[in-house]
């Protein structure tokens, strides 16, 4: 220990050695201003002692740390092995590159490669001139098929089939035939002549018969005078052909008419969930 120094230098206290566990107190009293850069370098000296004591003082009681990570033993999961699946058996109709069993959407893939068979029905009506027209300009393609039907009324007891009694009906399939082949030529044509008592039915028996994929028939607009008539006559006003096909048909059906009697103002079409739906074109 160091006693107080002269009263010509200044009198200091006397610094004293801290014991470990025991905190250091000293008091700094003011200095004479003959002495001043002498202090400022004992009070630096003095701020660095406490500091080293005190980062002493942290580092000796700190605990020492353990590395959970590291005492942790090496344990690797494994996803469990994966079982090869047996190959489809022939019975399950699963095969895909043989076998007779079709995929979902074959049907439609062949459709697309091989072409539809649309079938129109004409007459001698102006609709179904329209219908015939609508349909090369706005339904077929060049990979289709075209059928043109038509139904006659049967013969009556001893009388000639229709077939052979009237050879107009021929020469009307003929002509609806070589406009099908001046508007598509590369487009194969078909002709079929049905002869029933309804025509309704027997267009939809035709359909069914001739496989088709679409329906395309002409539609009559019937006036309001016309069905004051039938009314009167007492008569039930019922559906037109062209509604009986459309909803009875195995394929899409439409019936086309024209928005205006002058040839303008686009197309009305009528399928089985729109009713004269307007078709600008």
């Amino acid at each position: 220990m160091k006693g107080v120094r002269e009263k010509g230098r200044g009198a200091w206290p006397s610094e004293v050695t801290p014991t470990p566990g025991q905190a250091q107190s000293c008091t700094i009293p003011q200095p004479h201003s003959s002495s001043f850069p002498f202090f400022l370098l004992r009070l630096f000296l003095h701020q660095q002692q406490q500091q080293q004591q005190t980062a002493m003082g942290r580092s000796s009681t700190r605990l020492p740390s353990f590395c959970l990570n590291r005492m942790s033993p090496g344990v690797r999961v494994r996803s469990p092995p994966l079982e090869p699946k047996p190959p489809p058996s022939p019975e399950s109709g699963q095969l895909h590159h043989h076998g007779n069993a079709k995929q979902p959407g074959d049907g439609a893939e062949e459709e697309a490669l091989l072409g539809r068979r649309i079938m129109i029905v004409v007459d001698s009506s102006p609709e179904s001139k329209t219908a015939l027209r609508w349909a090369l300009s706005h339904s077929v393609q060049s990979n289709d098929s075209i059928v043109l039907v038509d139904v006659v009324r049967p013969p009556k007891h001893g009388e000639q089939s229709g077939k052979e009694r009237d050879p107009k009906i021929y020469e009307l399939l003929h002509s609806m035939r070589s406009v099908c082949h001046a508007r598509k030529p590369e487009v194969q044509v078909e002709l079929s002549l049905v002869e029933a008592t309804e025509r309704g039915p027997a267009i939809v028996e035709e359909v069914r018969k001739q496989d088709a994929s679409l329906l395309i028939m002409g539609q009559k607009k019937r006036s309001l005078t016309w069905r004051l008539v039938m009314m009167w006559a007492g008569r039930k006003v019922g559906g037109s052909v062209a509604d009986y096909c459309v909803q009875n048909a195995t394929c899409m059906a439409m019936a086309v008419r024209r928005k205006s009697r002058r040839g303008g103002g686009g197309y009305l079409i009528t399928t089985k969930r729109h009713k004269d739906f307007w078709l600008l074109a």
